[in-house]
């Protein structure tokens, strides 16, 4: 079991990483910070950056033994009363625990491509600028078994603590590079196998019937404003999720997650 450490004093300086942990206030700071208990308890054991610390409110503790008991017996776990924990955090935090992490070095796209299985299964954002929606498409990307995720430069970052929350800790497992331009992102892709599949209304296939048998499948989706870019779409065969008539909207990350049961299940990945 890591160390559990009772603090009491909200200018303890060891709890300095906390301190006003507002989303608008982390801009900028090294590491990141998750937030809850099933964040944590999808990330801890599984995720690809490191821990450093925890910080616990009294009352949560109990209920931990066994999210603890997988971290490294170094992780401090400080220990505070509620009204303690909310001082230094700057916000009432409700759901009693937060982790502050250290950033992994990261793969560059190439190295991540490199390093997939055989009938891979990746998602390719493009401008995917909300944090929700990030969230959201981590979240689907590891439910349904991709091996990574491919961020242009305009994606915002998967690491911000409200993108960590919103995909429950998958973020914090799923690898992710991010490319230099939309064109260096597909370039790299090109060099694979994989076969490129844009998510659009304007494709002509639906995306349910994708065929069996694909090496490997890059899904391309782009925002809900400007949908993908021309580069992307260009290179790659277009599918839609047909809709009832009259209404012709998903927000991104429904939208991929339909998208990804479907290549999940023409490549085998579903159980």
């Amino acid at each position: 079991m890591p160390h559990i450490i009772p603090v009491s004093d909200p200018g303890d300086p060891r709890l300095e990483p906390y301190r006003d942990v507002q989303d608008r206030d982390l801009r900028g700071r090294d590491g990141f910070m998750a937030e809850g208990v099933t964040v944590l308890g999808n990330a801890i054991g599984r995720s690809r950056h490191r821990f450093q610390s925890l910080m616990v409110a009294e009352p949560r503790l109990a209920g931990l033994e066994g999210i603890l008991a997988r971290l490294s017996e170094e992780t401090p776990v400080y220990v505070a009363p509620p009204d303690v924990m909310s001082a230094i955090a700057g916000f009432h935090i409700h759901r009693g625990v937060l982790a502050h992490g250290e950033r992994g070095t990261g793969d560059d796209p190439a190295s991540l491509l490199a390093g997939l299985p055989g009938r891979a299964l990746v998602v390719a954002a493009f401008g995917i600028s909300n944090h929700d929606n990030l969230g959201g498409i981590f979240r689907n990307a590891v439910a349904f078994g991709a091996d990574g995720v491919l961020l242009d430069p305009a994606c915002c970052d998967p690491l911000y603590r409200k993108a960590i929350r919103v995909s429950v800790g998958a973020s914090l497992i799923c690898p992710f590079a991010r490319a230099q331009s939309d064109a260096a992102l597909m370039r790299a892709l090109q060099s694979t196998s994989l076969e490129p599949v844009a998510l659009s209304l304007k494709g002509e296939a639906d995306i349910g019937r994708i065929a069996a048998g694909q090496p490997g499948i890059a899904l391309l989706v782009g925002s809900e404003g400007h949908g993908l870019p021309d580069a992307a779409i260009d290179g790659a065969q277009g599918f839609r999720i047909p809709m009832a008539p009259g209404f012709d909207s998903l927000n991104a990350a429904t939208a991929t997650g339909i998208a990804l049961h479907a290549a999940a299940r023409a490549l085998g990945k579903l159980g």
